[in-house]
Order: structure tokens, then C-alpha cells, then sequence
């Protein structure tokens, strides 16, 4: 005998329908998330941010409409030089666990999709300065993604020199933020440009420290000593924060900022060395880690100093 089907016609749904949505949600997600992979979204914002503090140093008069086309041109240059990098290394990638779930690395993307992509938001970004502020802000911009994409990136298998060239880049976005406010490189430009790129050194080092061994599997020379993860390294990086510091005294000797501020600066760079030489005392992962941390907070830490000194 059968048994009475009670559930009515009203309330059956196919479960091709269910899964078909499903699986539209989950290849929008997913196309979503690998964009911002592609473009190491967090990354990019944070670069550009040093470009925003120096417009508004710079700018006699703030918009937040010529911010945002600022912010917004700035990040899709940084946005395709991140794309062309991971075009460039989709190999090396896989190789390493911090980068295997990238998604050229992983087989989620193609690769004319990802070049597509990398090339439009370089351009667009590039007409966008050159539109919406001047040419020499566009070809800073076009230097910036050229730069790090194709010179950069094919040298880190070279040379630890690589980490003096991807410096470059790495300190154009202020300068493109002062040029967008003002057409002209600046003093100030140069010295939020000089804090910026001797910044680079120990930050990177530090990171490099920690990743050393996903690195050596990818063929990369990022690290300055032959030895890697030991002292000569700890005191590379103490010499360029000790320039950092000094670089990083101009803007109160100069008046480009108040007393406060520049106070601020300082007792902020003599963290960031302590920080260091604790490296160079133990030589541990652990001290590698809190230098890079202290780098993180050390720029912004800087930048919304000089910001607010400028204004004071």
C-alpha cells in the first residue's frame, strides 16, 4: 500500500532552483573575493592613504570631490601593478603558502583576465590623474605602475637590490598626492617622499625576515645579508631607521610642522630603532614580528603627525 504524500504541492520546490541561486551567490562571492586578492585591496588602500595626507598637506583648500577622484585614480594604479605583479609570478605563487590561494595561483582566474584587468585599471587610473589634476601627477602614476610591475617584481629572483628599486614605487604616492594639489614637486614633498621610501627598508626586511622560507622556495632575494635571518640584517635595518630619524627631524627644524608634532615624529622613529635593535640583540622571529608591527603603525603614525602639525 502507498503511503499519502503529505506535503503539499504548494510548498515543494525544485531543488535545481535552490541550488542554481546558490551557486550564482557563490560565483559572484567568490569573482568578488578574488578581485580583491588580485588587487590586495587592504594593501593598495593603505598605500594610497599616504597619497590622501600629502594632497591634503599640500592643497590650499580641501574638496572632498578632488579627494576622491584622487583616492580613486591612485588606487587603480596600485590596484594593476598588484594584478601585474601576481601576472608575473602566478608561478612562484604556488610555491609558496602565502600566496597558494591567489587566484591565478589557485586556477580560479585566467590569465588573459587577469592581464585585461591589470591593464585597464592601470590606464584608467593613469587618464584619471592626467584628466582630473596634470600630467606630470599622470606620468608619476604611470612610473609608479611600471616601475614596480616590470622592473621590481623580475628582480626579486635576482638581487636583494630589488628591495632598493621596489623603493622607488613604493615612495611615489605621496609625491603624486602633493603634484595632484599642487602641480609642482614641492619641499615638503621631498621630505614626506625621503620618510616614506628609507621607511621601506626595515618594514620590508622585517617581513622578509618572517617569510624567509616561503621566499628561498619561490627562488626570491629579498633578505640584504647572504646569511638571511641574522645580524647583519638587524643592523641594515638599524642604520636606515637611524636616517629615518634624521630625515624625519626636518619638518620641525624646517617649520613644515609644529613642535608637537614633531615630537611625535621623533619619539615615534626612536620606537621603531628599539624595535630594530632588539632584532639585532636576539635575532628572533618574535622581535622580527614586533618590528614589523611597529612599522605598520609607524607611517601612519607619521603621516597623520605632519598632517596635523601643517594645520596647527
Amino acid at each position: 500500500m502507498l503511503k499519502k504524500n503529505t506535503q503539499s504541492e504548494a510548498d515543494w520546490t525544485p531543488s535545481s532552483a535552490i541550488s542554481g541561486d546558490e551557486v550564482r551567490y557563490s560565483f559572484a562571492a567568490q569573482k568578488l573575493r578574488d578581485y580583491f586578492l588580485l588587487f590586495k585591496f587592504r594593501l593598495s588602500v593603505t598605500v594610497v592613504f599616504s597619497s590622501v595626507i600629502a594632497f591634503c598637506i599640500a592643497a590650499p583648500k580641501v574638496y572632498f570631490i578632488e579627494v576622491l577622484y584622487m583616492f580613486l585614480g591612485g588606487f587603480l594604479i596600485t590596484a594593476g601593478a598588484n594584478a601585474f605583479n601576481q601576472v608575473l609570478e602566478k608561478d612562484y605563487d604556488k610555491l609558496m603558502k602565502r600566496t597558494q590561494n591567489r587566484p591565478l595561483a589557485a586556477g580560479r582566474m585566467n590569465m588573459p583576465e587577469a592581464i585585461l584587468v591589470a591593464g585597464l585599471c592601470g590606464v584608467a587610473g593613469v587618464v584619471m590623474l592626467w584628466l582630473c589634476f596634470n600630467t606630470l601627477a599622470a606620468m608619476l602614476g604611470a612610473v609608479s605602475l611600471l616601475s614596480y610591475a616590470f622592473v621590481y617584481t623580475p628582480m626579486k629572483r635576482i638581487s636583494p637590490f630589488a628591495v632598493m628599486v621596489g623603493a622607488v614605487p613604493g615612495a611615489l604616492p605621496p609625491l603624486i598626492g602633493w603634484v595632484c594639489a599642487t602641480g609642482t614637486i614641492g619641499f615638503g614633498a621631498v621630505i614626506i617622499t625621503a620618510i616614506q621610501f628609507f621607511w621601506q627598508f626595515p618594514h620590508f626586511w622585517a617581513i622578509a625576515w618572517m617569510g624567509q622560507d616561503d621566499y628561498k622556495k619561490a627562488g626570491f632575494k629579498l633578505l640584504p645579508s647572504s646569511g638571511g635571518q641574522d645580524r647583519h640584517t638587524a643592523i641594515l635595518s638599524i642604520f636606515y631607521i637611524l636616517v629615518l630619524i634624521a630625515v624625519s627631524a626636518v619638518p620641525l627644524i624646517s617649520g613644515m610642522t609644529g613642535s608637537i608634532s614633531g615630537v611625535v615624529i621623533l619619539l615615534a622613529g626612536f620606537a621603531f630603532l628599539f624595535q630594530a635593535y632588539r632584532l639585532f640583540q636576539t635575532c628572533e622571529m618574535k622581535e622580527a614580528r614586533s618590528m614589523m608591527f611597529g612599522s605598520i603603525v609607524y607611517l601612519p603614525v607619521v603621516l597623520i603627525a605632519l598632517l596635523t602639525g601643517s594645520n596647527s
